[in-house]
């Protein structure tokens, strides 16, 4: 294995990581909510009575962020090695994984571990070695 040193970004990678931890544990002290993304916006599609204003909030940051810090850092360029097709079945691969292990990366991976949730980890080890698996097929295999 080699690392590609020029796009090598500890320094945001670590802020961001960073912020995302922030956002979570306000999230969970504020509010009494998991920042898990594929709830939070599940609960925006069957919306319930004075729940809708925090998930508004919450996806308009996802939303809003990527702008404002083009507004003082130049954004790394884009390139998505895949068709249009394939990131459609991706998409609904992962919303369909994210329906049957009860949540997603950010519910499970970052919310659910600090919590110390055996569910969590069991569904970490199960979609990380399926991601694995993936790109070893995909880069090695095919």
């Amino acid at each position: 294995m080699t690392v590609d040193w020029p796009h090598f970004t500890p320094w945001t990678s670590l802020a961001g990581g960073a912020l995302i931890g922030l956002a979570a544990a306000l999230l969970v002290l504020g509010i009494g909510r998991i920042a898990g993304v594929s709830g939070i916006i599940g609960g925006l599609l069957r919306p319930a009575r004075g729940d809708v204003g925090w998930r508004l909030a919450f996806v308009s940051g996802l939303l809003v962020a990527p702008a404002a810090m083009a507004l003082v850092h130049t954004l790394p360029d884009l390139h998505v090695a895949a068709g249009t097709p394939t990131l459609v079945i991706a998409g609904l691969l992962v919303g369909l994984g994210t329906r049957y292990a009860a949540g997603c990366t950010s519910g499970h991976g970052v919310c659910g571990l600090s919590r110390r949730s055996p569910r969590s980890l069991a569904a970490v080890a199960v979609f990380m070695t399926a991601g694995f698996a993936t790109v070893h097929v995909a880069r090695h295999v095919l």
